[in-house]
């Protein structure tokens, strides 16, 4: 019904579009609608603007341009597709040839397997642009070289055949590697050679070393030591690089008691002659003076001030001895107790494991010295025993009636390594020689 509704109002509004024959023309058109069921039934119209001639050429010259422009556009891209098509082809023609290259080859073996990008652009481009400037530039410079051949070649009215050209070439390139393995082997002769001259002077060196060692000894007359004891650690400068190691380590211990010969001037204080080392605690056991500051002796970092007076240039005999229980010291000089005292790291244990430094300070086990509280001086007959040592035995080493090596660490020379250029073991004076009135 809605269908036939709308066709009777395109059949009035076409009946009523068509002038009348004799009507005159008013220049009105007119145009179909549908007009819902529940619209006005009548036939309505709605009137077309006047058009002018103007209005109508510049309507149709704007849809020339617009169809002009549609057309450029789709030739440009029917281009597009062209060169996309003879690219495609070509690729195609490239794996095609990659094909018939993988089949066997004239000795019935397989032929190599020629890697094709098909002209796409490399992983690294700069790496590759690099590489093709550098091969361009030998190339370029191979041809003018041939090219001046060439014209000297045509000057003297020879001919320069391309066979000679190609032999020319060859030889250039066996030359070119030639030269290389020639540089790369000379490399190698210097890098040995280098590594032989340092070989060369580290052995000149020990060997030197040793001989000032051997001479220092001749000169003091003592030849080789009387006794495996008697000899001394001379430390004549205050250094981070001069000192003597123990080679045999201390056992857990709840008492001890530490002697020595020791001489020094240095001023101010003589350094630290003795230190003693574990992991986790440096300073377990250390004697040191330093600065203005009388000789101290620490213990698990725990510090008590003795009354000895050594900076005189002479030999003097002293011995400290500690018990854990309390922790009770003492302190002897040439066989005289001069001062005791309690509560120094009481009830701890000596650790045991440790390392023994003759004169230097441990900041870390074994290592890290400062120069500022090195010893200078000579020590001799260091010896270490597990217990408090009698006053009466004491006093026999002191004024030379009787030696006693430690039972746990003994004068040896060697238990004794010795560090540094300048630093030595040398003959210790007799005993006699060593007393304070001597």
């Amino acid at each position: 019904m809605f269908s036939l509704l709308c066709g009777l109002l395109c059949f009035c509004a076409l009946g009523s579009g068509q002038p009348a024959s004799g009507q005159a023309d008013d220049g009105k058109r007119y145009i179909c609608r549908a007009v819902p069921l529940s619209g006005d039934a009548s036939c309505p119209v709605t009137l077309l603007p006047e058009l002018n001639a103007g209005s109508q050429e510049e309507e149709l010259r704007n849809t020339v341009m617009q169809l002009r422009e549609t057309i450029l556009q789709q030739k440009e891209t029917i281009s597009k597709q062209l060169g996309t098509i003879n690219e495609l082809t070509t690729k195609l023609s490239l794996c095609a040839s990659t094909t018939d290259d993988r089949k066997y080859d004239k000795g019935g073996s397989w032929g190599k397997v020629k890697q094709n990008t098909m002209g796409d652009v490399p992983r690294d481009p700069n790496d590759t642009i690099d590489s093709l400037g550098k091969t361009m530039q030998g190339l370029k410079d191979r041809l003018e070289n041939l090219e001046q051949q060439q014209m000297r070649a045509n000057v003297s009215g020879a001919s320069f055949p391309s066979e000679l050209r190609d032999l020319l070439q060859r030889r250039l390139g066996e030359l070119e590697k030639q030269l290389l393995k020639k540089v790369s082997n000379l490399e190698e002769e210097k890098s040995m050679l280098s590594n032989a001259t340092a070989a060369y002077r580290m052995k000149t060196e020990s060997t030197l070393n040793a001989l000032v060692e051997r001479i220092s000894e001749l000169e003091k007359g003592g030849g080789d030591f009387k006794s495996p004891e008697q000899f001394k650690l001379s430390l004549p400068q205050r250094t981070n690089y001069l000192y003597g190691r123990i080679t045999k380590s201390l056992p857990e211990m709840y008492a001890f008691t530490l002697c020595m010969w020791i001489k020094s001037s240095a001023s101010p204080g003589i350094g630290t002659p003795f230190s003693y080392g574990v992991p986790g605690q440096a300073n377990e056991i250390v004697l040191i003076e330093w600065g203005n500051n009388p000789i101290e002796l620490l213990i698990n970092d725990k510090v008590a001030q003795l009354p000895l007076e050594v900076r005189d240039g002479k030999w003097h005999h002293i011995c400290i001895s500690w018990t854990t229980r309390d922790g009770q010291w003492e302190a002897y000089q040439n066989g005289v107790k001069l001062g005791s005292g309690d509560n120094l790291a009481a009830w701890h244990p000596i650790k045991p494991g440790g390392v023994i430094i003759l004169g230097q300070e441990q900041d870390v086990v074994g290592g890290r010295f400062d120069a500022g509280q090195a010893f200078v001086g000579e020590l001799s007959q260091v010896n270490i025993w597990d217990r408090v040592l009698k006053p009466v035995e004491i006093q026999s080493m002191a004024n030379c009636s009787s030696y006693i090596p430690g039972n746990v660490v003994s004068w040896l020379a060697s238990n004794v390594e010795v560090f540094g250029r300048g630093a030595f073991k040398r003959p210790l004076e007799i005993c006699q020689e060593r007393l304070p009135n001597a």
